[in-house]
Formats: structure tokens, C-alpha cells, sequence
């Protein structure tokens, strides 16, 4: 028997796909209705979360943050089973992960946090990405059942709550990396370039793809002294990119505070070195 938490458009996906594999699943949600609706597909619904872990051999959350996974499984530990396993795949601090892996070993239970990048969909269709990191024993018992959720498992290693802190990079760059698009289109925009025009560019010249790894490795050392592109270069055409878009009465999301970052750098004297010297630590 297995109990879900939060079955919002992540949870319900993910118990529906269970369902389609022949899992027993309850399920409960803060909004009552979210659960009840996936009794059509065979899931045992509960209003009292209690109620719903009952019996359950192994728990899965998708909730909001720390808090309310804190919250929710303190009010559902009344009727945990013996031995029950919770698996947690709320986006969350590393620290709260580390946390609640040793809270609940201490009542004698099993945490193991295991975010994913996945939509809705992927959860449906067991595709994606799922992290996880602890104990390897533990993992290793689990990946049968926690691959066929995913389309690929990624660990990294014994360190709990390391999952925790790799899901939040990820969500970091793909939040700037957004960022950094709505910056474009506000650029195209301004000089009257096309959707379509900046994908015919970016379809011949992908730079996301061919360079992130050199440009990371980069970034993260201390020699910059050997530039590609000059600090002072990069400043100049920020400045042609606020320029033409100031003067279409459009505006930026991200380019003012690199402008900022890249003066402050060019004051220290880092003007002519490599212009990913804006990476380094402040």
C-alpha cells in the first residue's frame, strides 16, 4: 500500500501513473476536491491525512515548502506504520532535508528526499529527472520503484541533502535562464526582430548548448587574464542593449544589474580582462 500527499498537478500525475501500474494508492490533499477527484481512476481518497497513511508501507509527498512538509507529516506520523518509508519530492532547503532525514530515523522511520525536474506530464508519462543522495543502501532499495517513476534517476552520492541543494541550482538557472530570454525578446522587440527570427538564429548558432560546460569551468577559476571577450567590450554593448531598448520605451528584467556587476568590476581595474569575470565571487 502506498499513501500520496499533495496531489496537486505534480501528485495527482504521479498517483494516476502509479495507479496504471497496478499500485494501491490513497491519497490526501489540503484542498479535498484535488484528492476526490482521482477516486475515477482508483485511488482511495481521504479528508483526514491520518486516514490516508494508514497501513501505507511507503509515503509520497509533493507539497509546497519546508514548512508544510514539516506540518503535513507530523500530523500524518499518528498512524505511520512501522518501518514506513517517506519519500519526498517537494523542492526544499538542503538544510530542512538534512534535518528531517535524522528527525525521522530518531522515531524510528525512513526520509529520503527526492525532488525531481519534471512537469506534470512527465510525472504522468515516467519521464524526467529524479535526484536523489544519502545512503546508499537505502537508494539502492528504492531505485526499482523510484525509476519507474522517472525517466532517469541521478544520484549524487552520500551526502544528505546534496539532491536538495542540486534541485535549487537547477531551478536557479532555469529561473536567469528565463530571465535572460525575456531580456532578448524585450531587445528583439525594440528593433523590430521576429520570434521566429531569433529561433532561426539560435537554431544555426546554439550557444546554451556547445558552451555552458567551457564557460562554467571558466568562471568557476581565477585567471581571467587571457579574455576572449574584454570586460570593457561586454560593458560597451550592454550599453548598446539598454540604449535600444530605452529608447523603444521597453525595459529589462536582468541586463541592469549585470551593468551594475560589470561597472563595479571595471572600477577595480578587471576592465580588460575576459568579461566572464563577472562570475567571480564577490
Amino acid at each position: 500500500m502506498v499513501a500520496y500527499l499533495g496531489t496537486g498537478l505534480l501528485g495527482a500525475n504521479f498517483t494516476r501513473a502509479m495507479l496504471k501500474r497496478g499500485v494501491e494508492v490513497q491519497v490526501w490533499n489540503r484542498t479535498s476536491e484535488k484528492a476526490f477527484a482521482l477516486e475515477q481512476y482508483g485511488a482511495k481518497a481521504f479528508e483526514d491525512v491520518t486516514k490516508a497513511v494508514e497501513n501505507a508501507s511507503v509515503i509520497h509527498l509533493t507539497l509546497k515548502d519546508d514548512a508544510s512538509v514539516d506540518e503535513v507529516l507530523e500530523k500524518a506520523s499518528a498512524a505511520f506504520k512501522k518501518g514506513v518509508i517517506i519519500i519526498d519530492h517537494t523542492t526544499t532547503s538542503a538544510s530542512g532535508a538534512v534535518k528531517r532525514t535524522a528527525y525521522w530515523k530518531e522515531k524510528g522511520f525512513v526520509y529520503q528526499h527526492a525532488p525531481v525536474f519534471m512537469g506534470p506530464q512527465n510525472a504522468l508519462d515516467a519521464t524526467g529527472y529524479m535526484l536523489v543522495s544519502g545512503d546508499r543502501k537505502l537508494i539502492a532499495n528504492l531505485q526499482p520503484d523510484l525509476s519507474a517513476m522517472t525517466g532517469k534517476l541521478l544520484n549524487f552520492g552520500e551526502t544528505v541533502g546534496k539532491a536538495a541543494s542540486m534541485k535549487l541550482i537547477g531551478n536557479l538557472f532555469l529561473i536567469t535562464f528565463t530571465a535572460g530570454l525575456s531580456d532578448v525578446l524585450s531587445l528583439a522587440e525594440a528593433q523590430d526582430i521576429s520570434t521566429e527570427d531569433i529561433l532561426s538564429l539560435l537554431n544555426e548558432w546554439n550557444p546554451a548548448a556547445s558552451s555552458i560546460p567551457d564557460r562554467l569551468k571558466k568562471m568557476s577559476g581565477t585567471d581571467f587574464s587571457n579574455p576572449s571577450w574584454e570586460l570593457n567590450m561586454a560593458r560597451k554593448d550592454t550599453q548598446l542593449f539598454m540604449n535600444a531598448v530605452n529608447e523603444a520605451g521597453q525595459s529589462f528584467t536582468v541586463i541592469p544589474a549585470i551593468a551594475k556587476r560589470m561597472d563595479t568590476l571595471i572600477a577595480e581595474g578587471h576592465g580588460n580582462e575576459d568579461w566572464m569575470v563577472i562570475g567571480k565571487k564577490q
